[in-house]
């Protein structure tokens, strides 16, 4: 067996699991976590249940005393809390601390120390916590979404959100998500019916968790669910409830508001070439960003200024701490 906090899981406890795997024939994982913790329990057991299918992952709430100095029966509370989970019994212990040995002598089990200088994996649970994006390396995969800065490209439309947005991506070296209203509605020439507006807000809410475990510390996204409730008041004077609901939970730790001093373009996906209605639909765009709190910053200029004000922008997010658990998506 192992066991730990796992706040968050990352590629020691990766190694150490990974390790006990080829040397044992059948692994207990137990996630011991406590309501006060910054990350949710629950969340955490579930990402250790995704890195470890093939082994039994138990998670344990019980709020017990976490060092021997809290009670003197720690080590007999420690000792039935493992059994009660374990009933047949531990043969193994596995753990890079020294509470691993004492552990396995309570229980009557072999110690099996594992990388205890941290030589292999020299990282751990606080310097995530504290720096996520400078150990953005011992991550996995499967945790990685929670510390993912996203960024939505935001604004009226022909102002280059989409060349933008994979311009970032490239300089950041991470992907991105496009818009999906574009690739829906070319197979209807263009032309969006009221119930397109729903499909629209699923497939790019479902293109942003796709790629979110592929990106690399940042996903840029080419418009969201709150872009698709202004177009839908503005084209159908209304909005599925559904798609309201995914713009006010979906969150973003920055938003590139784009202004539209640039020439307009046509396609047919386009509908106001009128330079006061593309203004009248920017103040709109930025009044709601404003309604709904979100952090936004005004991209305008030439479209090489642009990009410079995007990159300083999105290196300021990166930058900053993020509050455990503000992602919502």
């Amino acid at each position: 067996m192992i066991l730990g906090k796992f706040l968050p899981p990352h590629a020691g406890h990766r190694y150490l699991a990974d390790f006990a795997r080829n040397y044992c024939d059948d692994l207990t994982i137990l996630v011991c976590t406590l309501e006060r913790e910054p990350i949710d329990g629950a969340l955490r057991y579930h990402w250790m249940r995704r890195m470890f299918p093939d082994c039994r992952v138990v998670h344990i709430t019980d709020d017990v005393p976490q060092t021997p100095d809290e009670d003197p029966n720690f080590w007999p509370i420690w000792r039935n809390l493992v059994l009660s989970a374990m009933p047949d019994g531990v043969d193994l212990v596995f753990a890079s601390e020294d509470y691993g040995f004492k552990l396995a002598e309570v229980l009557d089990a072999e110690f099996v120390p594992v990388d205890p200088a941290r030589e292999l994996m020299p990282v751990s649970g606080t310097a995530i916590r504290e720096n996520p994006m400078a150990n953005w390396r011992f991550i996995p995969d499967e945790v990685r979404s929670y510390y993912l800065r996203r960024v939505c490209i935001f604004g009226p439309e022909s102002t280059g959100k989409s060349t933008l947005t994979a311009d970032l991506a490239r300089h950041f070296d991470t992907v991105y998500v496009h818009e999906y209203a574009r690739p829906l509605l070319n197979f209807k020439d263009g032309h969006c019916d009221y119930p397109d507006i729903e499909r629209i807000a699923r497939g790019q809410a479902a293109a942003e968790d796709a790629l979110a475990p592929r990106a690399n510390r940042v996903l840029f996204s080419d418009t969201d669910a709150l872009t698709t409730t202004i177009w839908s008041d503005v084209l159908f004077g209304k909005c599925p409830e559904w798609v309201s609901a995914q713009a006010r939970r979906r969150t973003y730790d920055l938003t590139l508001l784009l202004d539209v001093d640039v020439d307009w373009v046509d396609d047919n996906q386009r509908y106001f070439p009128e330079h006061d209605k593309r203004r009248a639909f920017f103040k709109r765009c930025k009044r709601t960003l404003e309604e709904n709190d979100r952090p936004y910053v005004h991209i305008h200029g030439t479209w090489e200024e642009r990009f410079e004000r995007a990159v300083a922008a999105v290196e300021r997010c990166l930058a900053q701490a993020k509050p455990a658990g503000a992602s919502k998506h």
